[in-house]
């Protein structure tokens, strides 16, 4: 069974590689003729290359006019967005920075797989990138991948080829056939030259992309000197889902997000408005998850009428004023308003048509946001509080509440670790005349939590929170005096004097750590129970009278003291804190005799 599908494997990618390499011909003709070698040509830029590099890479644009449902779904997902994140792009910089180098392009084979492989520098800004780098983990990311990986750290292989290039999918494409046979009446193009919608002419079928497996060269990732930054397929691989055969793509692309409970059915394609296999088991291709954007909402989400305008004059869009608005257009008309405008800003109509594009796209930011609340409300669980003991005036109040990780999958918070992502818990004590009179999980004024890395308990300007309960998963590194240090990068700035993620003297294996950095994991296994424990001062609860116990959980994607590390704008911080998510908020009154 296993050399039958090693033959397999290879008859895919053998006849991917062969059509593609067919297109190719077709398409640059004679280009690819040998030369007679000259020191003209030697030097030159063969004239072809540009458009080779092109039509080897085909654009999730191109893809939408079949899987138009598919397209805007994928718009608006992590997926989409993981070449456009600016934070991406900050921290990618920093550790690069940091590392003198030496990291590269390590980052950017998962989040610009395709740029990569196109020979993109990583320093590239967006605006320097071709579009389908610019589009993240795109159509062809999964869809033109034709042999197995497992733990290679993002490092797989696209297969070249123009958009009629046969892909990769979960089933044999039967369908596909009877549209190819009927091409005048669905009115496809199968070839360069011929009129109609451009299609792919044929669909591979590959076993591991519907299996949990095909995830983990993205979502299971380690860098030297052994620091695991992702995590999720360790989790999985020990988890109930694993044993009950769950997988990713069950709960990530099923009807219900984060649960295993069944697809959505719809046509695998809709070509020139008749639809193709209308009952098919459909993947929601907006992958859903914690993450989200904070990107500017004429960049992302990614929508095609926004390419009119460059991304650096998206830059200078202030869709925070209301620029193009009416009421705000009225008013910079009539002189009631004074402002100048940047380039290519100086119009009214393109304003207008701009803010258009920024209404569209807010609404579709608003759908991102439900997904993500649904999400995580779906694979948590807070009850309480629990009392000790009979609230009673004049004693100290001794509670707890339990936080149940009602996801079979992986742990809460999964994903990155270290600097990201953020849960913790947030519990405030009204008094009976409406004051909040003790609180936990509160944050300072940049909206960090109240812990060590606080700037605002650095300054003393407010108290540590003692009691603060976070399932965030920290770094900790050796400092001069030997001990351990909560940091936010896996570097011991204390130990070296150049930040520098220093090799290991001994195996890893040996220690089960790098030497001088380890982790220290505070996120909750699948359907395991964190129980927070809570007490409050005897006189702030010295009279009696009706109480109330106030509590979420709250998430974000990123601290605020490790985005002003890297460097992040203030924009950049806004919208991180705009995005952030209350789960579970719920009060209970009880009574203080």
């Amino acid at each position: 069974m296993q050399d039958d599908g090693l033959r397999r494997r290879s008859r895919i990618g053998l006849s991917l590689l062969t059509a593609g390499l067919l297109a190719f011909c077709v398409v640059v003709g004679s280009a690819l003729a040998p030369l007679p070698e000259t020191a003209a040509t030697a030097t030159e830029k063969d004239p072809h290359a540009d458009l080779l590099a092109e039509t080897s890479y085909p654009t999730a644009a191109q893809c939408a006019s079949c899987h138009g449902q598919i397209y805007a779904e994928w718009a608006s997902s992590n997926h989409a967005y993981a070449s456009i994140s600016p934070m991406f792009h900050k921290f990618e910089q920093a550790i690069n920075d940091l590392s003198s180098g030496t990291i590269g392009g390590f980052c950017v084979r998962c989040h610009q797989q395709v740029g990569t492989q196109r020979g993109e520098e990583r320093w590239r800004p967006l605006w320097e990138r071709s579009e389908v780098a610019r589009e993240g983990v795109t159509c062809i990311t999964c869809h033109r991948i034709s042999e197995q990986y497992a733990k290679t750290n993002g490092e797989r292989s696209v297969v070249p080829g123009d958009i009629h290039t046969p892909v990769t999918g979960s089933g044999e494409g039967g369908k596909l056939g009877e549209v190819i046979a009927e091409k005048d009446s669905y009115r496809v193009a199968t070839g360069p030259g011929e009129r109609g919608a451009k299609i792919h002419l044929g669909v591979f079928k590959l076993d591991q992309i519907s299996k949990s497996e095909f995830c983990v060269s993205c979502h299971q990732v380690a860098v030297h000197p052994g620091i695991k930054l992702e995590v999720v397929w360790d989790q999985y691989r020990a988890s109930p889902s694993m044993s009950d055969g769950t997988t990713c793509q069950e709960c990530h692309m099923g009807k219900t997000p984060g649960v295993a409970n069944g697809y959505e059915t719809g046509p695998s394609a809709v070509v020139n408005g008749k639809p193709v296999n209308p009952n098919r088991r459909h993947s929601n291709h907006a992958f859903y998850g914690p993450g989200y954007p904070i990107a500017h909402p004429g960049i992302f989400p990614i929508n095609t009428k926004a390419s009119k305008f460059d991304i650096r004059d998206w830059l200078k869009f202030d869709h925070r004023a209301g620029w193009g608005k009416p009421e705000f257009e009225d008013k910079v008309e009539s002189g009631q308003i004074k402002q100048s405008f940047p380039e290519p800003w100086g119009d009214r109509i393109d304003r207008e048509e701009a803010r258009e594009i920024v209404e569209e796209n807010l609404v579709r930011l608003e759908e991102k946001r439900e997904l993500r609340r649904k999400v995580m409300e779906n694979g948590s669980k807070l009850d309480g509080p629990f009392f000790a003991s009979a609230p009673k005036a004049g004693r100290g109040l001794s509670f707890s509440y339990r936080i149940t990780n009602t996801n079979r999958g992986h742990n809460l918070p999964s994903g990155s670790l270290g600097a990201q992502p953020e849960i913790w818990l947030n519990v405030a004590l009204i008094a009976p005349d409406g004051r909040t009179v003790w609180e936990s999980g509160y944050v300072d004024s940049n909206g960090d939590m109240a812990d060590i890395h606080s700037l605002d308990v650095l300054a003393g300007r407010i108290p540590r929170d003692a009691q603060l309960v976070n399932l965030q998963t920290k770094f900790l590194t050796q400092n001069v005096k030997g001990t351990d240090r909560e940091m936010y990068l896996p570097i011991s700035f204390d130990v070296d004097q150049r930040p520098f993620i220093r090799p290991a003297s001994v195996p890893t294996t040996v220690l089960n750590h790098p030497p001088g950095i380890r982790m220290e994991g505070r996120s909750i296994p699948p359907l395991g129970t964190r129980v927070a424990n809570y007490t409050v001062p005897a006189q702030l609860v010295s009279q009696p009278g009706k109480y109330r116990l106030a509590a979420r959980m709250r998430s974000r994607a990123e601290p605020i003291y490790f985005m002003k590390f890297v460097k992040a704008t203030k924009e950049m911080e806004q919208a991180m804190n705009e995005w952030m998510l209350d789960i579970h908020p719920y009060s209970v009154a009880f009574e203080v005799r």
